[in-house]
């Protein structure tokens, strides 16, 4: 066999023919020629696995965490508890940032990023779920509930009724508020839907949201053009909170809300007439709606109105509208319990930024007029280095958060008892024991915005008239809104004609340090700063004489206030303990944030 074998392998092509190798007859078959082998698939970009890492994580949200497309702040992995400020129930849906339409925002975002219809499902589930939350007027409450209004109120008077210092939680009012920008960033988001696809069913939503920022502003006198906290009226909402005990107030102290019903003063608090004034413009520049432009102006006026005489030349959280108990419309007004009526420093800061924005809105140089009269003040009132050293949570601040109206001291707001039923909260002007929940203190940036004032005080007015051109008050095409919205806050100078709102510059190293994060469920776990105690009733009314709990986020076991578990009250039964994971809202958006950032970023 191997001689022939050798012989067979060395006869000519023809002999091979010949001896039926070839041709039609029979003999050997050709020999196969293998098919060249696949050239190895390339690995996929990094870009593509921060595609597919979005998709999971707000297919998860949307399909797992969300309730019919509705979202509270922070969940624990398995659902047992879940929280928005308070404990939240599982039928709820938080209105507030970052809860319901800071998801939607970036799940629109996102949209944006990739053009995946996923994206815009998500987006769209939770515009509907707004939509069914808005209130009949038009704006929304802190808090939604799917149940339904009878499980609302149920919440309200157990769980909300107990968060000793939450007092906006504390009644139910029935309307929808400003505070907390939730209303206008459910409005912005509702506005950014409609444009997308010109959908009517969120039209209709804007038309009511637009409606509402417009009617819920004062029409009169000197708080014309301001917004209070909450709208419609809600005449003795607050009339069941509970008095101060005389007895266990220091001397000198005073307590209790000093002006009433806040909810019915012209506000400033957390930036109010800012973010609606923001909200407007955004849909005067989208929608091309000028009729707006007069609200605009009005609210802008109402500030600079509401600034207070000199030496004191600065703004409270709160103004009257009215003439009341013989003091002036427009004199600050006190607001929640440890709001007292006085000046604040940060409020006076806010609104000095908000001076420079309309400024640069409108070329009008009498919003900067009295800009320096603000900064002197500010200058008058600041801390002094005993009260900083004597107080730990002073430190890094420079200004008292509350200034008296006339003598010009600061006022420090204090705590006695364990929880709702048996303490108060009192102002007085000791600097020690403060509360740990709302600063005593501030940081102010004199310096910043004196640099700020001197820049802008003087532009020429060829310069002022090339701003102005820009200005969404003034240019007067319709334009597109900026392409994200999560990535961070879109403030008042990304909407001029000039600008060009970029997104942070993400490297593939940090998307991916981003992406291998992510649980293979499709989830972020992140600490979870805040958690409750569970509502087990009202807690005692007898006199509490001990300090454990003035300092500290929450009270005894009965007060229903978020705290950090790692930083308790030093009493039994509270333990530290570590802050457990969780999934939230917040470091979803962060997250999805860097890789929609890296995935189609704006120069």
């Amino acid at each position: 066999m191997k001689r022939r074998n050798f012989v067979i392998s060395t006869l000519s092509p023809l002999a091979l023919s010949a001896c039926g190798g070839g041709g039609d007859g029979p003999g050997f078959p050709p020999f196969p020629v293998p098919p060249p082998a696949p050239a190895p698939e390339p690995p996929p970009s990094t870009e593509a696995l921060a595609r597919k890492a979005m998709r999971r994580a707000a297919g998860f949200m949307d399909e797992t965490v969300s309730y019919r497309g509705g979202y509270v702040w922070a969940y624990l992995p398995d659902f047992s508890t879940i929280w928005g400020e308070m404990e939240a129930r599982r039928t709820m849906c938080w209105i507030q940032p970052p809860g319901t339409p800071t998801a939607g925002h970036c799940m629109l975002d996102a949209y944006h990023a990739t053009g995946d219809e996923l994206f815009y499902s998500a987006a769209e589930r939770t515009a509907l779920a707004l939509v069914e939350a808005q209130h009949p007027a038009g704006g929304w409450n802190y808090i939604h509930d799917f149940a339904g209004e009878a499980s609302l109120r149920e919440w309200y008077a157990t769980v909300g009724a107990n968060g000793w210092r939450l007092e906006e939680f504390q009644h139910y009012y029935g309307n929808a508020t400003f505070d907390d920008a939730g209303t206008a960033v459910s409005s912005q988001f509702l506005l950014r839907m409609y444009l997308e696809k010109r959908d009517a069913r969120f039209l209709a939503a804007l038309q009511k949201a637009i409606g509402f920022v417009t009617q819920a502003q004062f029409s009169s006198g000197v708080a014309d053009g301001g917004w209070p906290q909450r709208y419609p009226p809600s005449p003795d909402a607050i009339s069941s909170m509970p008095l101060p005990n005389p007895q266990q107030l220091p001397s000198g102290a005073t307590a209790g809300m000093e002006d009433g019903d806040y909810t019915r003063h012209v506000t400033f608090n957390d930036d109010v007439a800012g973010e609606n004034i923001k909200f407007l413009l955004m849909c005067v520049v989208a929608l091309g709606d000028q009729s707006l432009v007069p609200y605009i102006t009005r609210a802008m006026d109402c500030l600079r109105r509401m600034q207070q005489p000199g030496p004191q030349a600065g703004w409270g959280l709160q103004h009257l509208a009215t003439d009341q108990n013989g003091r002036l419309a427009g004199a600050p007004a006190g607001a929640r319990s440890y709001e007292p009526r006085s000046l604040a420093t940060h409020t006076t800061q806010t609104n000095v930024q908000q001076l420079f924005n309309y400024f640069r809105l409108t070329g009008d140089r009498g919003y900067l007029a009295r800009v320096p009269e603000a900064l002197d003040w500010l200058d008058s009132c600041k801390l002094t280095d005993t009260m900083i050293a004597e107080n730990p949570l002073l430190k890094g601040r420079t200004h008292p958060t509350f200034v008296e109206l006339g003598t010009n001291q600061p006022r420090f707001v204090h705590r006695y008892g364990s929880n709702i039923h048996n303490g108060a909260y009192y102002v007085d002007h000791d600097h020690r024991a403060t509360p740990s929940h709302y600063s005593a203190g501030r940081a102010i940036d004199i310096a910043g915005m004196r640099q700020t004032y001197a820049q802008l005080n003087g532009m020429s007015d060829t310069a002022i008239q090339q701003m102005v051109a820009a200005s969404p008050l003034r240019h007067g095409e319709q334009r597109p809104l900026p392409k994200y919205f999560s990535l961070r806050e879109v403030d008042f100078a990304d909407l001029f004609a000039d600008r060009v709102m970029t997104s942070p510059v993400v490297s593939a190293a940090d998307a991916a340090a981003v992406m291998d994060k992510l649980d293979p469920k499709g989830y972020w776990l992140a600490p979870l700063a805040a958690v409750t105690n569970p509502y087990k009733g009202d807690g005692p009314s007898t006199p509490y004489t001990g300090d454990a709990y003035r300092s500290k986020h929450v009270g005894d076991v009965f007060d229903t206030s978020p705290y950090d578990p790692a930083d308790p009250p030093l009493i039994e039964p509270y333990v530290k303990k570590e802050q457990p994971q969780g999934i939230t809202v917040a470091s979803f958006v962060a997250n999805m944030g860097k890789l929609i950032a890296f995935t189609a970023p704006v120069a």
